[in-house]
This record gives structure tokens, C-alpha cells and sequence, in this order.
């Protein structure tokens, strides 16, 4: 939502000061068409030459989140912890041997199929089934484990703000790309400087629109979006971090209960539970959930 009024408010206040000012529009309209198709077809180009498909991917789906927000919502934090909290007092209670069936093929765990939403997110299936694994294996030095863990968070993370970078660095090449379509505008009119004045100052006028529109879009568009693109990422971030809290601390022997309360402390403030909506998400899951 505040994205969508932002934009709103940018295109409202800036043009309509323009035009309250006695600024003439119709010329900004006229020259907008060939400016745009040379500042941002440059822009286009520039970034299918610095980066991967992998990358370009990612950051349509970045538009997305712009608008859209962070991925996990508040129940999504909730359901984490009592997944979090069902895995490691099975594995107190029944021991690793119990958790084996539901690490390899989580898709046909009892625990893991109560959260789809989780279950849709491979990265976060993988981190939990990988750390679990690794304890099966007789890995139980917390210091050991949760080193291994953040260097697969620091990938993944770097992975992530692949795409607000590429966008952060279009925004940067903007406004030097309307200079490119300003100088161009000059070419074409000196190449008609025996026209009258006032052909001239139309020519003028047309070729200096690139250079608005190139800061315009860097400052105005492009790199706040970049920006919150960023800002989401790093929001989401805090959800693969919670899985790390909670199971490097049932490696240092707390029971469940503690355990993902360690993890409740780790959500961001917006989405974290109370100790009673927490209490009350852990005593609804079935006794017989593993």
C-alpha cells in the first residue's frame, strides 16, 4: 500500500508543481517517448550485460515484494516455532532415530506437512533437514553446528541481495544515461541551429528531458525501490535465523519450551508472539504429531 502512494504522491507533486508553475507538459509528454526508450533501453541493456539470469529472475520477483511486503507474517513466525519446538522434543524424548524418516522425506512427514507454507520454502525445509542431519551424525559440538549453519545463511543472504544490488546499480547509471539522451537531443539540435529561436527552445526543451528523467527515475523510483527490495530481504532474513537460535540451543541442552523461546526473542518485533500466543500455539499441536 505505501509503495502504491508513494508513487502516487511522487508523479503528483513533481509534475503538478511543473505545471502549476506555468510549466508547459505537453513538451515533457512529447519527449518523454524517444528519452525513455534511450535512458532505460541503455539501462535494460546494462543490466542483462552485468548479470546472471539467475539474478534477473530474482529481481522480477523483487518488483513483487516491493509491493507485497515481507514473505512471513506474524502466524508464519508462529508456526516456525511450534514446528521447531515439535522437532527437537521429539528428538529429547525419542532421540535421533525418531527423526530420521521425517529429515529425509519431509514431504511426507506428519510434523513438517502441518505447515505448508513452510514446506514451500526449499531453503528453509533444507537448512532445518541438513542441521537435523548433521546431529544424527554424532555432530553435537553447538559451536561446530552453529558455525556450519552461518555460513549457509551468509550464502544464502548473499545470494538474496543479488537482485537489490543489480537494482541499486541501474539507479546509480540512471541520471549519467539522461545526460547520454540530453547530449543526443543537443546533437540533433545543432545540427539545426539555422531553425528560429523558437524551434530551437522546443529542440532544447526536448533534449534536457533526459536529464530530468534520468535523475528523476534514479532518485525518485528506481533506487527506492532497490532500497526496499533490500529492506525485505533482510526481513526475511530473520525467519532462517530463528531455525539457527532454536537449534544451536537444544544442542547446548535446554528443553523444547526454552529452546524456542530463545527463538521467540529472535523474531522481529512486527511479528514476534507473546509468551501466552506462543503458549497457546504449542499446547494446539497434536499430541501425536510425530
Amino acid at each position: 500500500m505505501f509503495p502504491i502512494i508513494g508513487i502516487v504522491l511522487l508523479f503528483g507533486l513533481v509534475f503538478g508543481s511543473f505545471i502549476m508553475t506555468g510549466g508547459n507538459i505537453a513538451v515533457i509528454i512529447g519527449a518523454a517517448p524517444h528519452e525513455l526508450m534511450a535512458i532505460m533501453g541503455a539501462g535494460v541493456a546494462g543490466l542483462l550485460i552485468a548479470n546472471s539470469m539467475t539474478v534477473l529472475k530474482a529481481m522480477g520477483g523483487g518488483f513483487g515484494k516491493v509491493f507485497k511486503g515481507a514473505s512471513w507474517k506474524p502466524a508464519d513466525y508462529r508456526d516456525l516455532l511450534s514446528l521447531l519446538f515439535t522437532l527437537t522434543k521429539t528428538m529429547k524424548s525419542k532421540g535421533v532415530i525418531a527423526l530420521e524418516s521425517h529429515i529425509e522425506t519431509p514431504k511426507e512427514s506428519a510434523i513438517f506437512s502441518r505447515y505448508p507454507k513452510i514446506m514451500k520454502d526449499h531453503f528453509a525445509v533444507d537448512f532445518i533437514c541438513d542441521t537435523l542431519r548433521m546431529m544424527t551424525m554424532n555432530l553435537e559440538d553447538p559451536h561446530q553446528v552453529e558455525d556450519a549453519m552461518e555460513k549457509q545463511l551468509e550464502k544464502h543472504h548473499h545470494e538474496a541481495l543479488a537482485a537489490p544490488h543489480a537494482l541499486t546499480n541501474l539507479a546509480d547509471g540512471l541520471p549519467a544515461l539522461g545526460i547520454v539522451a540530453a547530449v543526443l537531443g543537443v546533437i540533433k539540435t545543432m545540427g539545426a541551429i539555422t531553425e528560429p529561436p523558437a524551434v530551437l527552445g522546443e529542440m532544447i526543451g526536448s533534449a534536457l528531458v533526459g536529464t530530468f528523467l534520468g535523475v528523476f527515475l534514479a532518485y525518485g523510483l528506481v533506487g527506492p525501490m532497490a532500497t526496499r527490495m533490500a529492506a525485505v530481504v533482510e526481513e526475511d532474513a530473520a525467519f532462517y535465523k530463528i531455525i539457527q537460535a532454536v537449534l544451536v540451543a537444544h544442542l547446548h541442552g535446554n528443553a523444547a519450551q526454552i529452546s524456542v523461546e530463545i527463538g521467540r526473542g529472535s523474531v522481529p518485533s512486527g511479528a514476534q508472539p507473546s509468551f501466552l500466543e506462543l503458549e497457546e500455539a504449542l499446547n494446539a499441536i497434536p499430541t501425536d504429531a510425530a
